[in-house]
């Protein structure tokens, strides 16, 4: 049964006026970003509502991954150009409500800015033009205008389907290539493609990942990621083809030829058929040629595939007719080969498509993505309205102005203006895209907002700006709860704790889930409705004093997934989504302690999530390393598994018997004992507590000294030098550390692994950094979450003064917005935001900042299932606003 969307009514404003600062908290406008000049960002910005998300483009209009479930947008939203010429945006602005971008052509500054509509499937465009100079200017401006969206109730996972003119998939690569495309004079069909040396595999292709073309492929982003889909995308694995293949070659521009898996090699192939043949890289003009026999009539399946990946070049037999697929495309040939004889196969590439050659004559080719495969465009009274042929998604888009032409042709749509500007003039251009499922309704939608563009596009805007002060109202009408105001004299402190909270903001959603408001995780180029357990729990007090019920209403929805066989979970359809994380047991057993100690609401703990209670929930996690004991390491520390991509994905050796879980199993085990207790289970919390001492004995047992870890294998031990270990180790187990250990780890973290302005996850010096290129879990930066953590930690530790020199630098490498996944270390010493390989723009995990000012500096809820020892005011500032377990700790009677 597929989900139906939460629909949100417009919430009233209320508060002070646009762009005041409420009760000591900064406006929203002073957290906006600095204009960033394009050459220092990785990774370009992103747009979001409260229903969907977006990446803008290197160009100056155009946005690809559009997602407002359940719609998705495939291929881009058309691009602008000047007198023929597309501009690169020279500099970029953020905020919360949209994103500018600025560049000037000669004498003519072009400053644009789109925004999403305030709890719509809505994007509104405004473009600035000024002629800068003494003498008149004139251009001709011409926008395309692309809408590819399709509705879609399935396929809502990590990897999340978007619409393809053949298919519905995630095709990592091709839409990235079509996205660098936008600087184009003209469109091109660069999806086509291939990307990369890929192995030439014969048969049936794996379901392919993002990149991953195999299982023993170096853990870096950008070679490989399993297919993190839900269970309902529908993907399957295709058969061989049954045929003979030979003289399998690469024939380049220059006339060189490559034979590819020997001289005279001969292959059959089968449905099970799954052969690697040799390795290559395909790129515009090269030709790949094959000879090619079929013995039977109607013959099906795969014969050969360039790689393991969605946009990859697959050559294959439908009912003995020649197809071929790439980058979202797919030709088949008119009639069937004949059979009983060799045929001469030949793919050739280039700008323009792919083509495929049989016996030296054409037999079919690709089309232009932007022709009338899949969708239509068509002019009706003075909106362009896109028809999407194989969903019910209908797009509009209109103009405040109307352009001096608008027209379609096949699926796209062009406006032009023809503009002249005196000395100093300035023209304004507007235009509005509405989503549906609706032509009619999606066109008027489109003409009404067009019509009073100013106040639809500044109200997005007031919108946010009375969000953000809702967040820190009690009683608001848009948050089941709020969050703390925090009065310090420390900007920059100040700064990073309300940057944090911001990001928690940004990246709720109100409308995926049926279980009402959730935090997700990252994007926008994955995860449009996912949540990962792990994540949620790195802000877990944050989000149960922002959204408790909401984080109420995830918590059951998330135990009730298999989370001992997934990482996250789809929260529109309710699907688990990817491979196991190690992490789950302490991440969800912790934030059900943070809701509990902070709401107060022990009537969780009762509440049935699938077949157990929560309670119950709780128990089998804490207890699990008795089903997971190691037969080496004494027995007593629990075996996390040999597969790497359950740990850290990236750090190969960090697997087996690790210290980071151990010590959180231990510290989940005194937790349980804490809160059996209370309930009069003695006899069950004197259990708990003596097994979680007894792997807390385990677990110092593999202190290696110098601040670092042992990591227990069947074959031996590595020590390793990685801040999951310390930030675990010092929140789960710090009564169990001599000062010697605090005083070693705390050095090891400011020596090792503390960097200017951020942090690395791996000491560079370790001797598996080589091998562990990411810049979130290795040794080039780390994982959002990673600083906010690692400060608690320090907090825990005793160092609150180390804790908050790390807070307060951390708002600087924002990249002019806020935390992606990774920040990675720059050639200058500074940190970015980095896009590399499939890194998020956003990361939700970053609230850990918060947390860590709340939790760490002030002791907030820090103390699992154990309210108190929380500081209303201290040296770093006052918090007021706090509420905890139902009581206002800084209000009358607290």
């Amino acid at each position: 049964m597929s989900a139906t969307p939460r629909t949100a009514a417009p919430t009233p404003l209320a508060g002070p006026g646009p762009g005041e600062a409420a009760a000591g908290i900064p406006a929203l406008d002073d957290l906006a970003g600095d204009w960033m000049p394009a050459a220092r960002l990785a990774h370009l910005p992103s747009l979001r509502n409260q229903w969907g998300q977006g990446h803008v483009n290197a160009d100056l209009t155009s946005l690809s991954w559009l997602a407002f479930p359940p719609y998705s947008g495939g291929y881009h939203t058309g691009v602008l150009r000047i007198d023929g010429t597309p501009l690169a945006a020279e500099r970029l602005r953020w905020s919360p409500w949209g994103v500018e971008r600025a560049a000037a052509l000669g004498t003519l500054a072009v400053h644009t800015e789109v925004r999403m509509g305030y709890e719509r499937s809505r994007l509104l465009w405004r473009i600035t033009l000024r002629n800068t100079s003494a003498d008149p200017v004139r251009a001709r401006l011409e926008q395309e205008l692309l809408a590819m969206f399709a509705h879609h109730e399935t396929d809502w996972g990590w990897l999340y389907g978007t619409p393809w003119n053949h298919g519905h998939h995630h095709d990592f690569h091709a839409t990235e290539r079509l996205r660098s495309e936008v600087l184009a004079d003209r469109p091109r069909q660069v999806q086509t493609l291939p990307h990369g040396e890929r192995w030439l595999r014969l048969g049936s292709p794996r379901v392919p990942g993002i990149q991953r073309d195999e299982d023993a492929a170096p853990m870096l982003l950008e070679s490989e990621l399993p297919d993190h889909s839900t269970p309902d995308a529908g993907r399957v694995r295709e058969p061989g083809a049954p045929c003979l293949v030979d003289g399998l070659e690469v024939r380049r521009p220059d006339g060189t030829v490559t034979a590819v898996g020997g001289e005279g090699g001969a292959w059959t192939v089968r449905p099970g058929t799954d052969l690697r043949v040799g390795t290559a890289a395909l790129g515009a003009g090269d030709v790949l040629a094959l000879r090619l026999r079929v013995d039977q009539g109607a013959a099906h399946g795969v014969v050969i595939r360039h790689g393991n990946h969605p946009d990859s070049a697959t050559i294959g037999l439908d009912r003995g007719r020649l197809f071929l697929r790439i980058g979202g495309e797919q030709v088949v040939t008119t009639s069937p080969l004949s059979t009983g004889r060799w045929h001469r196969i030949e793919l050739r590439l280039g700008d323009a498509g792919a083509r495929l050659d049989v016996d030296g004559t054409e037999r079919a080719r690709t089309r232009p993505w932007w022709e009338d495969q899949r969708w239509t465009a068509r002019v009706e009274d003075g909106a362009l309205c896109v028809a999407d042929s194989r969903s019910p998604a209908r797009s509009a888009y209109a103009f405040a102005e109307p352009p001096d032409a608008l027209t379609a042709s096949g699926a796209r749509g062009l406006a032009r203006w023809d503009v002249r500007l005196e000395p100093g003039q300035t023209r304004v251009l507007e235009f509005v895209l509405d989503i549906g499922s609706s032509r009619e309704e999606t066109r008027s939608a489109a003409l009404a907002v067009a019509g009073g563009f100013g106040d639809g596009f500044t109200r997005v805007a007031e919108r946010w700006r009375a969000t953000w002060r809702h967040a820190f109202t009690p009683g608001n009408p848009e948050f089941s709860g709020h969050l703390p105001t925090l009065h310090t004299d420390d900007a920059d402190l100040a700064r990073t704790y309300y940057l944090g909270a911001l990001l928690a903001v940004y990246m709720r959603n109100t409308r995926v889930s049926r279980t009402g408001p959730v935090f997700l995780t990252g994007g926008p180029r994955l995860g449009p409705t996912t949540t990962f357990f792990w994540d949620q729990s790195e802000f877990a007090r944050t989000a149960a004093m922002l959204e408790p019920r909401g984080l109420r209403a995830w918590l059951l929805a998330a135990l009730a997934q298999p989370y001992d066989h997934c990482h996250s979970f789809d929260t529109y359809n309710l699907l688990p989504v990817g491979n196991h994380y190690a992490a789950n047991d302490h991440a969800l057993f912790r934030t059900v302690a943070s809701y509990v100690t902070v709401t107060g609401d022990t009537g969780l703990l009762s509440e049935h999530a699938g077949d157990r209670s929560v309670l119950e929930h709780l128990r089998a996690m804490a207890f699990r390393p008795r089903e997971r004991r190691a037969r080496y390491a004494d027995g007593v520390l629990a075996d996390l598994g040999s597969d790497a991509w359950e740990l850290l994905e990236c750090v190969p050796n960090y697997r087996d018997a690790v210290t980071s879980f151990n010590a959180g199993y231990a510290g989940m085990l005194r937790s349980l004992g804490t809160l059996l207790r209370s309930l009069g289970e003695d006899a069950a919390a004197a259990e708990a507590e003596a097994e979680g001492a007894e792997l807390a004995r385990a677990v110092l047992g593999q202190y290696a000294g110098d601040g670092r870890w042992r990591i227990s294998h069947p074959q031996g031990t590595d020590v390793i030098g990685h801040c999951l270990d310390f930030v675990l180790v010092a929140a789960d187990m710090t009564e169990d550390l001599t000062p010697a250990h605090r005083e070693e780890m705390v050095g090891f973290v400011a020596r090792r692994l503390l960097d200017g302005d951020w942090m690395r996850a791996l000491d560079p010096r370790d001797p598996v950094a080589p091998f562990s290129d990411r810049p979130d879990h290795g040794a080039a930066g780390a994982f959002a979450a990673w600083p906010g953590a690692t400060a608690y930690g320090l907090c825990r530790l005793g160092r609150p003064d180390l804790a908050a020199g790390i807070l307060r630098r951390a708002h600087r490498t924002t990249s002019g917005a806020l935390w992606g996944q990774a920040m990675e270390v720059t050639a200058d010493g500074t940190y970015r935001v980095a896009e590399r390989g499939v890194s998020n723009r956003e990361s939700v995990a970053a609230v850990a900042v918060t947390e860590a000012v709340l939790a760490g500096l002030f002791g907030v809820a820090a103390e699992a299932l154990r309210p108190g020892g929380a500081s209303v005011e201290n040296g770093f500032g006052r918090l007021t606003g706090i509420r905890v377990a139902g009581r206002d700790l800084t209000g009358p009677g607290a």
